[in-house]
């Protein structure tokens, strides 16, 4: 039996796409809320040092603080999109292995997931 090239693409297509829009839809969600509090605190920080309530002696603390805020979400972001990157990865050689066995018959053996 011969592999439906336009098939096995829709197939992997398909799988692709599931993925992505549940975990894009993760990462906007995410994204957003972790956005609104990052520059919730730089308006804050903004207006303690425009108001004098964040003096020169401190505000290297406050602005150190929102640095890292800033490589934390930078990071988790990193960290979800690798995670997203394993999934497809792991759905389309699923779906490659389906279509040679269904082509030829023969199970093959598993592969190693990301």
């Amino acid at each position: 039996m011969e592999i439906d090239i336009k098939q096995l693409m829709d197939d992997i297509t398909t799988a692709v796409s599931e993925i992505l829009n549940k975990d894009v839809t993760t990462i906007r969600g995410f994204s957003g809320r972790q956005l609104n509090g990052i520059a919730n605190q730089t308006a804050l920080i903004a207006s303690g040092i425009d108001s004098g309530l964040i003096t020169d002696a401190t505000r290297d603390f406050f602005l150190d603080q929102l640095v890292e805020l800033a490589h934390n979400f930078a990071n988790t972001l990193i960290g979800l999109m690798v995670a997203t990157i394993e999934k497809l990865w792991n759905a389309i050689v699923s779906v490659i292995w389906s279509a040679i066995t269904k082509a030829t018959g023969i199970t093959l053996k598993s592969f190693s997931p990301l």
